[in-house]
């Protein structure tokens, strides 16, 4: 490796996980109720590993694909996890759902359905370039008010190609399609909090917190409570997209002339692009219903997913090739993620982490305690699955919630905002990881245009916490 930027974060990386790897013990972590939890050797080398992807992802020292291997390879060379553990994660069902998702992609691409939506669309808006990210991003939250925000991200991320090829034509780098793209990502995750449609981490927060509290939240509530911080996200977001990535040029002239030509040369609607609509229909009805209809909810969403991939091959509208085509790279990445996951869960690292920082924030008052929350649940989720770092996270602070008179339904619900935000690494979320496979941006300019992002998350969720949830009802000092 000849680079240096590229040979010093890798000896970094490596650094930190052997100093963790062979650091004497750590203290124990006390949680609410008394309970010793230690950090035992695996867990320390769990942490580092940690790490070390994380260092190697943001500094993109190896393709991040790659990167993801060596999160198996380690945890099996150092017997962090049993090989036969740590390896099968990367086939966890909710990678098969990115696959699927990305096929669904895939489809809507070769049938010319994204072209034929994209240049729709365009001829509706202005020519002004902050105007087409505003339609972009609205219509990516809209969506993923009924489908999964991974779904969502990969059946638009065509469409903005087709946006940046009539930008740029050659299809090189621009400030227009890193905003177009990563502004893609954010907004999927701000519009994916509003409902319980749009990710898995809605019904999973909602679960523990009937389990541990004892109280029920409805569909209709989280919705109520979500969709103003979602569609102010949505704004703020666009507003710091138009001047992080301000557009080389303020207008596209002739686009709409260019989108009417593009769109009549697709001609009338064929039979591969009604069958391709017809096939998500369905997918994206059941997965709807599966929140509604209990005969449903045993299906899992990723055998849904996946029976659309099927019947794509079985009737001819994807092949071999597209098969071969798929992004392996951004596949292997989540199969990683989900890798380093599981193991600081079962290492007990995650718990070490999650009880250390809420216990030191047991005298701290109401107000920050909830925002400490929040801000280990945002860390926690860019690092690995949102699902995960809450189900890390919300048991122990549900449980010292009530010693501190705070109520707990607020401190759920801002795990939840936060959770749904990942701004700075691809792992943190299936958009941001889909985005980064167009090229326009690499890890670290994601990443460093993520702090700003993330600082104004914090500002909004601050907000609502302190006047905008109690004026709606939402109880907050127990």
């Amino acid at each position: 490796m000849s680079d240096p930027r590229r040979f010093i974060p890798l000896l970094f990386g490596l650094g930190v996980f052997i100093v963790l790897l062979f650091v004497p013990s750590m203290p124990d972590a006390v949680d609410p109720s008394g309970r010793l939890v230690p950090l035992t050797h695996e867990g320390k080398a769990a942490l580092g590993l940690f790490l070390l992807a994380g260092i190697w992802w943001v500094f993109e020292v190896i393709p991040v694909g790659v990167t993801a291997i060596a999160i198996g390879v380690i945890q099996s060379l150092w017997l962090i996890r049993e090989p036969r553990v740590a390896m099968t994660d990367f086939m966890d069902p909710a990678v098969w759902f990115i696959f699927g998702s990305l096929l669904v992609g895939a489809a809507f691409a070769k049938t010319g359905l994204t072209k034929r939506l994209a240049y729709k669309m365009l001829t509706q808006i202005p020519e002004r370039t902050n105007i087409i990210y505003l339609g972009v991003f609205s219509m990516t939250a809209t969506l993923t008010l009924f489908m999964a925000h991974t779904a969502v991200a990969a059946a638009v991320f065509p469409l903005l190609f087709t946006i940046h090829q009539l930008y740029e034509p050659s299809g090189k780098p621009t400030r227009f399609g890193k905003g177009l793209f990563i502004g893609m990502a954010w907004t999927a995750g701000a519009g994916s909090i509003i409902t319980l449609l749009g990710a898995a981490r809605g019904a999973v927060a909602i679960g523990f917190f009937k389990s541990l509290t004892g109280r029920e939240i409805s569909f209709f509530e989280v919705t109520w409570f979500m969709l103003p911080i979602g569609v102010l996200m949505v704004f703020l977001l666009w507003l710091y997209i138009c001047v992080y990535f301000k557009p080389e040029r303020a207008t596209l002239p002739g686009m709409h002339k260019k989108a009417e030509a593009g769109y009549a040369k697709l001609g009338r609607f064929k039979k591969r692009e009604m069958a391709t609509l017809v096939i998500v229909g369905a997918i994206i009805i059941v997965l709807s219903l599966r929140s509604f209809v209990p005969a449903l909810e045993p299906l899992h969403k990723s055998a849904v997913i996946l029976c659309a991939a099927l019947l794509f091959f079985i009737t001819g509208i994807l092949d071999l090739k597209d098969l071969e085509s798929m992004p392996w790279n951004i596949v292997l990445l989540f199969g990683g993620a989900m890798s380093i996951g599981f193991c600081l869960w079962q290492t007990g690292a995650a718990e070490w982490l999650a009880v250390g920082w809420l216990t030191s924030l047991h005298q701290a008052n109401w107000f920050l305690f909830i925002m400490g929350v929040a801000l280990f649940v945002m860390v926690m989720t860019n690092f690995i699955l949102n699902v995960a770092a809450i189900a890390i996270t919300l048991p122990v602070a549900l449980l010292m919630a009530p010693y501190m008179g705070i109520d707990s339904e607020v401190v759920m619900f801002a795990s939840l905002v936060a959770a749904g935000m990942p701004f700075l690494l691809l792992v943190g979320a299936a958009p941001n990881a889909i985005a980064y496979e167009s090229h326009q941006f690499k890890t670290k300019e994601f990443f460093m245009a993520g702090i700003p992002a993330s600082g104004i998350l914090l500002l909004v969720l601050g907000l609502f916490i302190w006047k905008i949830w109690p004026w709606m009802g939402m109880p907050v000092q127990g």
